[in-house]
């Protein structure tokens, strides 16, 4: 583990800014409204120019090492938050959430993710601190976690959701009866002298345990990147915060990311072997370890294909759409 640079004070106001700004986003959600795109990209924008700001204090405050971990870092949780928002879309869509409550669904998540994380980072921190071996284990989650990307997104059935077999959805509707209708931010009603759950609730339960899935891959990942706990935690508070903005921006671009699971695979298969790579430095000196601009290199690159690649194939099936339904049309005519 390497030596922290935080005090315990920076830990603090860390913590203090975080809940400051969830304050103010659940202020801003206070009045359920559809979100538009120019208030969607202006808080994206803040959301952005935060953490590359802090950044740039990590990096002039602690060093080029310190700083290329810090980005680094970043990068892979904001690339994995984004595979976190394509399964919040499904989820609303998933349970027909009306567009004015989405943004309050988003931000149950992120807070619950932030929770779960933070519990994740403390335990991976005692447990790296005590046992090398841990490192192993991190890299056998990423490569498995990685490997079961790749085999849903080849048999195509990658980011499927059905909430009727979702296990926590038929618990919680075993425990406590649920509603039909949504009442507006209402998370629990009293009806017949009883509570029952809203469907909002209900949508954040099975937020909240997708969190727990995604906690248990980002945190090793960004291990992968820095043995630092603060920066663990600050990269991946950073990568969530801005989660409830950016999704209204790119909730039309997330579909045209087909490729995106193909990536993830990738990114998350390649910090495993860094990993274990790490380990075996550790006990024998002479295997080389993986530098930390190295890694930034290969998860730009793989980034900068996955892209290009989705882009371009997602191009060439809108095409191939528009000419069938041309065809379509100019064969109805001719029918006529």
């Amino acid at each position: 583990m390497l030596q922290s640079i935080a005090s315990p004070t920076l830990w603090w106001l860390t913590i203090g800014a975080v809940v400051a700004l969830l304050v103010v986003d659940f202020v801003a959600t206070r009045r359920p409204h559809e979100v538009s795109m120019r208030e969607a990209i202006g808080w994206s924008a803040f959301y952005v120019a935060l953490p590359l700001m802090f950044g740039v204090y990590v990096w002039s405050a602690h060093g080029s090492d310190r700083g290329l971990e810090y980005y680094t870092g970043y990068l892979v949780e904001k690339t994995l938050s984004v595979d976190n928002l394509f399964v919040f879309m499904l989820l609303l869509s998933a349970f027909a959430v009306p567009k004015v409550l989405q943004q309050r669904v988003l931000l149950y998540g992120i807070v619950g993710a932030l929770v779960l994380r933070g519990i994740f980072i403390a335990l991976g921190a005692a447990a790296l601190d005590r046992f090398d071996w841990v490192f192993l284990v991190f890299g056998a989650i990423l490569l498995l976690t990685g490997l079961k990307l790749l085999r849903d997104a080849v048999s195509g059935h990658d980011h499927e959701v059905d909430v009727d077999d979702m296990r926590i959805v038929r618990l919680t509707r075993r425990v406590m009866p649920v509603t039909d209708d949504y009442e507006g931010t209402k998370l629990v009603v009293r009806r017949d002298g009883r509570r029952w759950l809203t469907p909002l609730a209900l949508v954040v339960i099975a937020v909240f345990a997708t969190d727990v899935v995604f906690a248990v891959d980002s945190v090793p990942a960004v291990y992968g990147i820095t043995g630092d706990p603060y920066l663990v935690f600050a990269t991946n508070a950073f990568a969530l915060l801005g989660l409830r903005a950016l999704y209204f921006v790119l909730q039309g671009a997330l579909t045209k990311l087909v490729h995106l699971s193909y990536g993830l695979a990738a990114i998350l298969g390649f910090i495993g072997v860094k990993l274990v790579l790490h380990w075996a430095h550790e006990v024998w000196p002479e295997v080389p370890s993986v530098p930390t601009l190295a890694s930034l290199g290969v998860i730009l690159a793989i980034l900068a294909v996955t892209t290009t690649t989705s882009l371009v194939a997602s191009r060439r099936t809108d095409a191939r759409n528009e000419q069938a339904a041309t065809e379509r049309s100019e064969s109805a005519r001719t029918n006529a």
